[in-house]
């Protein structure tokens, strides 16, 4: 048996807090060369809108203005959880209302979540059962804390549960509220790194059942010595992301491996792949797939829309770009996405019979 994905539904808060970011950002940075640098790098991120739950000022000013969720310095990691309790699962529902008017819900008997933008007891998973009236039988599985490939990983469960069980219907949710966790910064790196991260939701229903994207072949693979290179780091003041500029490098240098290259292609040749759904984790991040795989032009076009659109929403992009290709005719292609690790990890898909 092979798990389907049927539908994807997605959902974006209303605030765009990307132009008011940046404005910050340069704020922060001493006039000179660094400041050139960062407005360099901004122009050329590929990004055009972050949306975030924060909202905006009584004036219509963003998080970071007088009034605003940062207008008064750093909030404690308590206010930012509390944040999250509450929007986490109000976003997550969005997006599984968007999935509704795709697929019927009716008789859900799995829910898998994936989440790393913060922690909540009872989980976000039972508050998100609790609202959508599922029985108290429905299995649930949290997936916390594995970064931008956790829809992966999430995908993944669900594709065992199918296929251990025919009559599964499995509901799969990634959320994520990066835009909670801005740091105190005032150097070109981490300030690039938050640069990336918008909030973003996205659910999928998964079972058995021969209809819309069947997913296979599975893959994991790990970059040696690079465990440094992706971190969160959870402090007094949110989760630090440490990010660093030295990922898109060892990304493309990873993806000439020949060990590397087998585990994703999976005895193919990347001009037989009709689609890419590859995390949009930032334009560089686009670029060194490409290069690494040696990709045609406009080979990750959906993957650039997402980035465009949205930025980089940890686990919920790739599943954004998923939403996309689903959309179109290909018939067969490969996703994937990097994380903490520094690992890859994706599956092989392809249009239902």
């Amino acid at each position: 048996m092979t798990a389907h994905i049927h539908a994807i539904g997605t959902a974006i808060p209303d605030h765009d807090i990307h132009v008011a970011f940046i404005g910050w950002a340069e704020r922060r940075i001493a006039a000179g060369a660094d400041r050139k640098l960062f407005d360099r790098m901004a122009a050329r991120s590929g990004i055009r809108h972050r949306w975030s739950v924060l909202p905006a000022t009584a004036d219509g000013g963003s998080p970071v203005d007088q009034g605003g969720f940062y207008g008064d310095g750093q909030p404690g990691t308590a206010a930012r959880m509390e944040t999250y309790a509450r929007e986490a699962p109000n976003l997550a529902l969005k997006a599984i209302a968007s999935l509704s008017e795709k697929t019927s819900l009716a008789g859900v008997t799995h829910l898998v979540v994936a989440s790393c933008t913060g922690f909540v007891a009872p989980g976000i998973d039972q508050i998100i059962a609790r609202e959508l009236g599922l029985a108290g039988s429905v299995e649930r599985t949290l997936v916390g804390f594995m970064g931008c490939y956790a829809a992966v990983a999430a995908l993944r469960t669900a594709h065992h549960i199918a296929r251990s069980d025919t009559e599964a219907r499995i509901l799969v949710v990634t959320v994520e509220l990066s835009t909670l966790h801005l740091q105190d910064a005032d150097t070109v790196e981490p300030l690039l790194a938050m640069l990336q991260f918008g909030d973003g939701a996205a659910a999928a229903l998964i079972s058995s059942q021969s209809e819309g994207m069947a997913i296979e072949g599975f893959f994991a693979q790990t970059v040696a010595d690079t465990h440094e290179l992706i971190r969160w780091t959870i402090g007094d003041h949110g989760f630090a992301m440490h990010l660093s500029g030295a990922v898109p490098g060892r990304i493309a240098q990873a993806l000439t491996d020949e060990s590397f290259r087998a585990a994703i292609l999976q005895g193919r040749d990347p001009i037989d792949i009709e689609a890419w759904a590859v995390h949009a984790g930032g334009r560089s991040i686009l670029d060194a797939v490409e290069k690494g795989l040696r990709l045609p032009q406009g080979a990750l076009a959906e993957a650039r829309a997402v980035l465009e659109e949205n930025g980089n929403m940890s686990s919920a992009t790739l599943m954004f770009v998923l939403e996309k290709l689903m959309t179109g005719r290909k018939e067969n292609g490969v996703a994937m996405a990097f994380g903490p690790g520094l690992a890859a990890e994706g599956f092989s898909f392809r249009r239902a019979a």
